[in-house]
């Protein structure tokens, strides 16, 4: 039986189906009085637990033979979040005990995010993870959560680590950044967009790439999960090709949507709802998305789908969730 931490979000989802696909056991640790939807169905031992609870983390992994680590949070909004921290650095550190103790793998799911910037070229696992990163809270934590599980490794703990890029594709119950862009050209809902790319890849492939890392990723060592780079206006042009639905887009002049960023965090204070534009995603989008995973390639067998799949996919989940899993998990 393996142990998934985060098992309602957009990959943790799907990497259960994944699993369960094979014929795995899998026991879902589900934060206490989180929605369920997103597994609803599927035939896991659900069990209640928090990662930043010891105890809890302890009792989930009995009789486990393996986690997959990917209970997190998520930020884009500037400046320190101690909560972020609490529960990516924390959260992980508790993990890497438990997994010592029961002597079992612990697949950690990172982000590419975690890596130190590269300005130029291409970037790749010699980049180094950057705890110190000036971008954001969730950077940060992720950089310096990865740096306790490979510390770890050198007193006795078996682990691997995945660095995924910007995850789309079916299955987002919950609605990420990406997936509500995607989302809101499928219905031809008015969007907005500015200019920029990123490197993107199907959660679908991600939860391939975790499972062969699972099997046959080295100890000790890190593989970047990327897909291909598209620009945003690419990708938006793609929904309407595929949908063949006209919906109005205007591209936003970057220095507005700098400026229109400045005020952000009082807009997410006041209406609980993350803006599309932060300070944090318009870095992105302007940034080095030349990202290889040819590591993954040669020594794990990944490889990405097209992204005009995972669009396509992504779009029709969201048009009609009623699709057939079987139809988009391979």
């Amino acid at each position: 039986m393996w142990l998934v931490t985060g098992a309602t979000g957009h990959v943790g989802n799907v990497l259960i189906r994944k699993l369960l696909e094979r014929g795995e056991k899998v026991r879902a640790m589900i934060l206490p009085g989180e929605s369920r939807e997103s597994i609803s169905g599927l035939r896991v031992e659900a069990v209640e637990g928090d990662a930043i609870n010891l105890d809890a983390v302890f009792e989930s992994m009995r009789g486990v033979k393996g986690v997959f680590h990917l209970a997190g949070v998520i930020s884009i909004m500037p400046g320190p979040n101690p909560y972020v921290r609490k529960v990516n650095v924390e959260g992980t550190q508790n993990v890497i005990r438990a997994a010592l103790e029961n002597g079992i793998r612990m697949i950690y799911t990172s982000s590419i995010h975690a890596l130190r910037r590269v300005a130029d070229g291409v970037i790749d696992e010699s980049a180094s993870y950057d705890p110190d990163n000036p971008y954001g809270a969730y950077d940060r934590s992720k950089a310096e959560a990865t740096l306790e599980v490979l510390n770890a490794v050198q007193t006795g703990l078996d682990a691997v680590v995945v660095c995924p890029t910007g995850v789309i594709g079916p299955f987002d119950f919950r609605g990420s950044m990406m997936g509500s862009l995607i989302r809101d050209a499928a219905v031809a809902r008015p969007t907005l967009y500015v200019d920029g790319a990123y490197d993107f890849v199907d959660v679908r492939d991600v939860a391939n790439g975790l499972i062969s890392a699972a099997e046959k990723g080295r100890r000790g060592e890190s593989y970047i999960l990327s897909g291909h780079k598209i620009s945003i206006r690419r990708l938006l042009e793609t929904v309407r090709e595929i949908t063949g639905r006209d919906f109005f887009q205007m591209k936003i002049p970057l220095g507005l949507a700098k400026f229109a960023a400045m005020f952000t965090p009082m807009y997410y204070r006041l209406a609980n709802v993350t803006p599309r534009f932060t300070p944090y995603s318009l870095e992105v989008l302007q940034s080095n998305s030349n990202i290889s995973h040819a590591k993954a390639t040669r020594e794990l067998g990944y490889q990405p789908r097209s992204l005009y799949e995972s669009i396509r996919d992504a779009a029709g989940w969201f048009l009609d969730k009623r699709i057939d899993y079987l139809t988009l998990c391979f």
